[in-house]
């Protein structure tokens, strides 16, 4: 069987793809011809060239294909031109579902995000039934998210597609080569950049167990349902100790109010628009960290079979994924963080 896989140079999709290689799946690749496919070096994979915005080149990808794992998206947390975010990730999920769904896929699995997921204010974890709304999503990435997801619940519904919803919490782990801000943190922290904390928490789950979770929900999951696929709950200060412990460090560390964050936020911005390159810190980041991001796995579990490994074992694979890719003797920010799709 032949599947699809959109966005299989990124992060999490080249976990999906090396998951689906190792289950039996011959993958072709949908990336854009300028993507840097670093993560797809020495797999056996077919490359179509092409984008979401791009419907013919959405066609030929799907020609002759079975199955779609559609993980490409635009993950800023900044953009300088916010259309383009809602054109990739809003209109181009609806094409190539569309496209999809002329094309008589037997599977689809489409990757949205917790970020789409309502929140609980009393800390307790979120799951997929807990209440959210546009209104309630902060930033662009989160909004356009929502309506994707919204977009393809209804298209679900109507055309009646054998489509399966996953929700990715915060992934860590091998090959974030960008890296992503999860990453960021944790080479921020082996530099020694991480002096102070914010009172914020994290949903932490291994890569790999990510992309086994895509794979469990394409076997075992119902059409029209929507699965987390998370770990360990952490507050910000866990995740900071836990890559002290690894690395045998001892750092003292304030906290510093969410507060006394933003006007270096907003200089930051600012310092972006001239630059053109993706803040440190963003305002949106900022207004997020003041809520702890915390999900249940449970639905998963009880209905895929889905498992996750310790965070602790998720950091220490990408310490050492970062360390044996010289990115502790550098900070990367290049010109790729400019308009990163994964």
């Amino acid at each position: 069987m032949k599947s699809l896989v959109t966005g299989a140079n990124g992060f999490v999709g080249s976990a999906v793809t090396r998951c689906l290689l190792a289950a039996g799946h011959e993958v072709r690749c949908l990336i854009r011809p300028e993507s840097d496919r670093r993560n797809l070096d020495g797999l056996p994979v077919e490359i179509s060239e092409g984008d979401l915005r791009d419907i013919a080149s959405l066609k030929r990808a799907i020609s002759n294909c079975e199955n779609l794992f559609h993980l490409a998206a635009d993950y800023r947390l900044w953009v300088p031109n916010p259309e383009t975010m809602y054109d990739i990730n809003v209109k181009g999920t609806q094409a190539l579902i569309l496209a999809a769904a002329e094309a008589g896929m037997s599977r689809i699995i489409y990757t949205s995000s917790v970020a789409t997921l309502g929140l609980n204010y009393d800390g307790n974890p979120a799951n997929e039934e807990t209440p959210s709304s546009l209104d309630a999503m902060i930033g662009h990435y989160k909004r356009s998210k929502f309506i994707a997801e919204q977009v393809v619940r209804h298209l679900t519904n109507k055309h009646k597609l054998p489509l399966v919803i996953v929700n990715p919490s915060t992934p860590i782990g091998p090959r974030d080569i960008k890296p992503t801000p999860t990453g960021r943190i944790v080479v921020d922290t082996l530099r020694g950049r991480m002096p102070a904390y914010m009172n914020t928490g994290l949903n932490i789950a291994h890569v790999d167990d990510i992309a086994q979770g895509h794979l469990l929900a394409y076997m075992h999951g119902r059409p029209g349902e929507r699965y987390i696929l998370g770990g360990e709950n952490m507050n910000l200060l866990q995740i900071l100790q836990t890559i002290d412990e690894i690395v045998v460090k001892k750092i003292k560390r304030i906290n510093i109010p969410v507060t006394l964050i933003f006007p270096i936020a907003w200089i930051m911005e600012k310092i972006a628009i001239i630059t053109n390159v993706e803040p440190r810190v963003s305002i949106d980041s900022i207004r997020m960290a003041q809520k702890k991001m915390f999900f249940s796995s449970e639905k998963a579990i009880r209905e895929l079979g889905y498992q996750y490994r310790s965070s602790t074992e998720a950091i220490k694979d990408a310490i050492t994924w970062f360390q044996n890719n010289g990115y502790c003797g550098r900070y990367i920010n290049s010109p790729a963080r400019k308009n990163s799709l994964v």
